[in-house]
């Protein structure tokens, strides 16, 4: 019996040495994430209804506003929170798989530093979604503005949940495994 074929001994449940296909599942998250980025950063994440007359309100559109206010530095934290941060993941992401698997020169402890970098700031990728449902609610029971979360929001959520899972997805053991094979 393989190394691959083996069960656990207590649930009975087959034992990976890696995961099954970690690139494909990878590359299919990564994928769907990308596609998501366009509707996310175009579609409105924010609908404000002042008397009335809805105002629609993109990510981009929201750090312009922020800007306008005098609100550079939350500007900023929104900008690179909501457009960098998600880019530079799925970057991440797709110089990793590449250079995997076109054998492109990038040595092992790069790839392994971008992963954590990835790995780390997906944890805190869902503060805008956070941040835009508390918003809601406060703006809500005060009764100061109708907001709503926009196709937009949904989107984003989407993007989040798929850079989430393309970063967990990916087994990191590959890495390593792909220089016992160039040796």
């Amino acid at each position: 019996m393989s190394e691959e074929q083996t069960h656990c001994q207590r649930c009975h449940m087959r034992v990976h040495t890696r995961i099954p296909n970690s690139l494909q599942k990878c590359w299919a998250f990564v994928i769907a994430a990308t596609v998501g980025l366009f509707p996310a950063n175009l579609m409105p994440i924010t609908v404000l209804s002042t008397r009335g007359a809805p105002q629609y309100e993109t990510i981009m559109s929201g750090v312009i506003s922020l800007i306008k206010d005098d609100m550079v530095g939350i500007a900023i934290v929104v900008f690179v929170a909501s457009i960098v941060v998600p880019v530079m993941k799925l970057v991440g992401l797709i110089v990793i798989m590449l250079s995997l698997q076109f054998k492109m020169n990038l040595d092992n402890r790069q790839r392994i530093v971008i992963y954590r970098i990835i790995d780390i700031i997906g944890k805190w990728s869902m503060l805008d979604l956070f941040v835009l449902s508390i918003m809601i609610a406060v703006f809500e029971r005060n009764n100061l503005v109708g907001v709503e979360a926009g196709p937009g929001a949904t989107a984003f959520g989407a993007v989040v949940l798929l850079t989430l899972f393309a970063a967990k997805s990916f087994d990191t053991r590959i890495i390593w495994d792909k220089q016992l094979e160039q040796r």
